[in-house]
């Protein structure tokens, strides 16, 4: 099972273990951080679920969709390694995966 590294908010670092074929949002709900909204569910229709990826991962994911690009140019606190985490299929290959939640919009 990979592991993903969640920063809180606060700062706050946690590695948990994730099932490989769900999404970086469901092994981060699933794992108890009820900051991370995800309020569509995951069908990339809102950016309640908005992460920065470390940059050391960020070539290892499939590249963005125009729908989830144009969900993050309404985010304040959008950069370079912005992304949807319902986008994000988390396999073995992003073990060790950190990634930091976004501010609230």
């Amino acid at each position: 099972m990979p592991k993903l590294i969640v920063v809180t908010r606060e700062g706050e670092e946690r590695e948990v273990m994730g099932e490989a074929g769900l999404s970086v949002m469901e092994v981060i709900r699933e794992n108890g951080f009820d900051e991370l909204l995800a309020l569509c569910g995951g069908c990339c229709s809102c950016a309640t679920c908005h992460v920065h990826i470390d940059p050391e991962f960020a070539a290892k994911l499939k590249p963005m969709s125009e729908d989830e690009n144009d969900l993050l140019e309404s985010s304040a606190g959008r950069d370079a390694y912005s992304r949807l985490s319902c986008q994000i299929l988390f396999s073995d290959a992003l073990d060790g995966l950190k990634v930091t939640i976004a501010e609230e919009d």
